[in-house]
């Protein structure tokens, strides 16, 4: 069975899927080992660990590299970031037949400007759904028919008010769906308020990017699980996760000249931790 049947049918499971977003092999690893289902693969997050900012400037090779190896790591589904499709939509066909290479179950396809300075913009409605309808095509072509496709809007955030945005969300998110996505990803959500609207207003599986740092206190899976959420990615929870560790770590040796406050605070793993992670 294709990955891509499989993340199918645990979307298809009626049960909210939680998808860690990976930025490394490793990070893959850990998120597999701890008994999740399926890894996101998030574009910021593999720049960052690169340190390579701004996102945008990362690109296709190395953004699929990072991608490869992720997938090797692992034997659950990994959904791609193809970000905007690195291009029109006459490019996406070659954008999804590169991630089908490397073994992706399914892949994201974004809305918004790349690289724009200043306020969050997203491209105009036509130009996001022809993406869609490429994308689905060449899966089709690709001979994987099964790959999701995760239709990312981020009008929520570039709208002139909170209303606007809400509503030209739901708006792209119907299209996007209309135009073959599987799921309706919506990036910039802050409350459970604006999740039951979305999930009311959108005709389909609705995805939602948490543990960020705009919703870190503000949503729960189980409240997301209860509003009828089909999907919840973590973008940058492992990454942001893992610099706060390091920092906290070389601060304090370097504060201290030890290692004390690193054995109080039980804050180095065990040799089998590692041996776990790397086991077959």
């Amino acid at each position: 069975m294709h990955q891509s049947t499989v993340l199918r049918e645990l979307l298809l499971s009626g049960e909210t899927l939680v998808m860690p977003d990976a930025y490394d092999a490793l990070s893959a690893r850990i998120i597999e080992k701890l008994g999740f289902n399926a890894v996101q693969c998030s574009g910021f997050s593999v720049a960052l660990a690169a340190a390579v900012a701004p996102e945008p400037a990362f690109g296709l090779e190395p953004n699929l590299a990072g991608t490869e190896a992720i997938v090797r790591a692992v034997r659950v589904p990994v959904m791609a970031d193809g970000e905007d499709g690195f291009g029109d939509a006459s490019v996406i066909p070659d954008t999804v037949r590169a991630y089908v290479g490397v073994g992706v179950a399914g892949i994201n396809i974004e809305d918004q400007v790349l690289g724009q300075p200043g306020p969050k913009q997203v491209i105009p409605l036509a130009e996001a759904v022809a993406k869609l309808k490429a994308a689905r095509q060449a899966t089709v072509e690709a001979g994987v028919p099964d790959l999701i496709l995760n239709g990312r809007t981020d009008a929520l955030m570039a709208g002139d008010t909170p209303e606007a945005g809400l509503a030209e969300a739901i708006s792209r998110a119907n299209a996007y769906l209309a135009a073959g996505a599987d799921l309706a990803f919506v990036i910039g959500v802050d409350d459970i308020e604006q999740v039951n609207v979305l999930v009311r207003e959108i005709n389909g599986p609705v995805s939602i990017a948490a543990g960020m740092p705009n919703n870190l206190g503000s949503l729960s899976i189980a409240r997301l699980r209860d509003a009828g959420v089909a999907r919840v990615s973590l973008p940058s929870l492992l990454l942001f996760s893992a610099i706060r560790a390091m920092m906290r770590s070389l601060e304090s040796v370097r504060q201290s000249d030890g290692f004390d406050e690193i054995v109080a605070h039980d804050m180095v793993c065990e040799m089998g931790d590692v041996a776990a992670l790397m086991a077959p």
